[in-house]
């Protein structure tokens, strides 16, 4: 089982379509003026490797969305590892979603849609293995397709991921922005997944104002202790309600989600519902 792909040296960020899905959350005190954003995590390395890492995601207070379960590798590196749920039950993994059902963390299974090359009876095996053997919330879909051409087969999966778990949270990493017609097919999107410098340039398409901010998601990596005040700070204003903020780079092919932050205390400490109303 591999973790969640950030692009290389900076590939763009991922939409997540807004969806039908009326989970409880982001849509609430984020949507007010003023609100801080709230945190989605793109999977950390395996639980044996990095047991703090996935330990402090149980830590009360966190404003947390979603965690990924096999997705480190997201959105990091094009070509990379698939992901997904592993051939067999993996006990670690079994045991961290376990404790993340218990605390009330909403975790999603990998699945890489390969920019909608991977053949939809692969798909849906994979997902069949997530709920079977972790009981996942729901799917985040890594590398989706962005153009028009490739809508009605991403609808396709997404309505299957639905059938077999109703009411699943689906999350599409397309890494930049897609059609607009993405957006109805997911409960939110990644619409940035790259490198600090690439983010202080993100500025987001007219279509994306017909949604609130709580319906996107940026991944981004690569930004220093001084940044981070910024990134914060601007996070809505560039579109996004649900961020992952990391010192860590993607150099030599390394995986910037697979460990915390350096920061990570401040991060907890800056997002989630203490808001100026």
């Amino acid at each position: 089982m591999s973790y969640l792909t950030p692009p290389g040296s900076g590939r763009a960020a991922r939409a997540v379509p807004p969806g039908p899905v009326a989970w409880p959350g982001p849509a609430g005190p984020a949507a007010r003026t003023g609100a801080r954003p709230r945190l989605g995590v793109p999977g950390f390395a395996h639980p044996l490797l990095a047991p703090a890492e996935w330990g402090e995601l149980l830590r009360p207070g966190t404003a947390l969305d979603w965690a990924v379960l096999g997705g480190a590798a997201m959105a990091a590196v094009p070509g990379g590892p698939t992901g997904g749920p592993g051939s067999r039950p993996d006990p670690y993994v079994l045991d961290a979603a376990a404790r993340l059902r218990d605390a009330g963390v909403r975790f999603l299974g990998h699945l890489d849609l390969a920019r909608g090359r991977r053949p939809f009876a692969e798909l849906i095996a994979e997902a069949q293995h997530h709920l079977s053997w972790y009981r996942v919330d729901g799917f985040a879909l890594d590398r989706a397709p962005v153009g028009p051409a490739a809508l009605p087969g991403t609808r396709r999966t997404a309505a299957a991921l639905r059938t077999l778990l109703p009411g699943a949270y689906v999350l599409l990493v397309h890494g930049s922005h897609p059609a607009p017609g993405y957006a109805a097919l997911a409960d939110q999107l990644v619409t940035f997944c790259g490198p600090w410098a690439a983010h202080r340039l993100v500025r987001p398409p007219e279509w994306t104002a017909g949604h609130p901010p709580e319906r996107f998601c940026h991944l981004v990596h690569g930004v220093p202790r001084h940044g981070l005040d910024e990134v914060l700070r601007t996070a809505r204003g560039r579109g996004a309600g649900t961020l992952f903020v990391t010192d860590r780079t993607g150099a030599d092919g390394a995986v910037p989600w697979e460990v915390l932050p350096g920061y990570w205390d401040e991060i907890v400490s800056r997002t989630g519902p203490g808001v100026s109303e």
